[in-house]
């Protein structure tokens, strides 16, 4: 007999990522929206989410207390903000439910919360839940060990939508730490984040980021590896927001069985090193 579809719970269900994830898990056989959430006050609460997420009507209502729902699901898809994705954080570990994150911008403080709540939960956490980023960063690990900081440089040049909050964006500091450990080096120490005025010559071994803001862009990502006489530049372009939902719902399965404990989506897409 075939598994029941896993009940999926749906925060900040009236935004961009939140109608997207809303219309896959619907067209996705093994899950089920067992609710959506929004935050106090917010317009949409009481309407149908499939109506919002522009479906029709599906039966479920936006709501804004996720306790009850929690303890009812299997899962949650989180792609909300740092202090919003610590309090489900907390939620999941009580309900003893799998939490995919997807939010970024989270300060270490948030981190310590999120990793805390691992005790009980189990937590994917990304800066970014598509296959093609991830395996991105793997390569781009690859590349920063095997070419030597002395003779080359890395760069990271990321560039997505005017309503963006933060910067870097996730995705550019996961590819730096991913540049970072394949250096053996901590990014913290080692990372460039602006550069004004009279700025000097590159440090040596310095992994640098340019930020740039605009449009309706979704994702683009670069990073460049910068030697004497020659270039590598290894690249992501995200031209659907529904990858990063269709990653996430991969998460979610993958961890609805799993022990609790911090996961990544290397661990999820069977990549990691560890």
């Amino acid at each position: 007999m075939s598994e029941a579809a896993m009940k999926l719970v749906v925060v900040g269900a009236a935004g961009r990522m939140g109608q997207t994830l809303i219309r896959l898990i619907h067209s996705t056989p093994a899950t089920v929206l067992h609710a959506a959430i929004e935050r106090p006050g917010s317009p949409f609460l009481g309407k149908d989410a499939g109506e919002v997420a522009g479906l029709g009507p599906i039966g479920v209502a936006i709501t804004e207390d996720p306790l009850e729902a929690f303890l009812h699901a299997e899962g949650v898809l989180d792609f909300t903000s740092p202090s919003a994705t610590v309090g489900f954080a907390a939620l999941a570990a009580q309900a003893r439910i799998a939490h995919v994150i997807g939010t970024t911008g989270c300060s270490s403080e948030d981190e310590a919360k999120i990793e805390a709540a691992a005790r009980h939960a189990r937590i994917v956490k990304s800066g970014n839940m598509s296959l093609g980023v991830n395996l991105l960063g793997v390569l781009v690990e690859q590349a920063a060990r095997a070419l030597d900081p002395a003779d080359w440089d890395i760069e990271i040049l990321e560039m997505h939508h005017k309503h963006k909050v933060d910067a870097p964006s996730g995705t550019a500091l996961l590819l730096g730490q991913a540049a970072a450990h394949g250096r053996g080096i901590d990014l913290a120490g080692n990372s460039v984040r602006v550069r004004d005025g009279h700025t000097g010559a590159r440090a040596a071994g310095a992994i640098g980021f340019a930020t740039l803001r605009g449009g309706s862009v979704i994702g683009e990502h670069s990073v460049i590896l910068a030697g004497e006489g020659e270039q590598v530049t290894l690249s992501h372009s995200a031209n659907d927001r529904s990858i990063f939902g269709r990653g996430a719902l991969k998460a979610a399965l993958w961890a609805r069985d799993k022990k609790p404990g911090l996961y990544s989506m290397l661990d999820v897409l069977g990549l990691s090193s560890n």
